[in-house]
């Protein structure tokens, strides 16, 4: 596991705004995204009858709706052991296969850091 900390502060920010986005909603999980530029997207679990996404592939939706073509970095706040697949392939359509994806857990704490690809 690595400390909150020890990262790098851009990634620092993304992590306690996923935690923060998981926290304030009551929801399984919070993540957060990077652009090129810099800009954050931050998003929650979307659990509605007609439409489920997980908040890994919300806050790319909301990357991708507000005009950003790459992504920096992914982050994930979660009770799961890695982002899932089809979490990983969201971040790999919009970032590339070499998109590192944070996956921490509620405590903050990142327990993971493996690639979108």
């Amino acid at each position: 596991m690595t400390e909150i900390s020890a990262l790098d502060p851009e990634d620092r920010k993304i992590v306690t705004l996923a935690r923060s986005a998981r926290a304030r909603n009551g929801v399984p999980e919070g993540a957060a995204v990077r652009d090129e530029t810099g800009r954050t997207y931050v998003a929650a679990t979307v659990a509605l009858d007609s439409l489920r996404l997980s908040a890994l592939r919300t806050a790319v939706a909301m990357a991708v709706a507000s005009g950003a073509t790459s992504l920096e970095a992914a982050a994930v706040v979660t009770e799961a052991a890695t982002a899932s697949e089809e979490d990983r392939a969201a971040v790999r359509d919009l970032g590339g296969p070499q998109t590192p994806v944070l996956v921490a857990g509620p405590d903050g704490a990142v327990r993971a850091t493996v690639t979108a690809g």
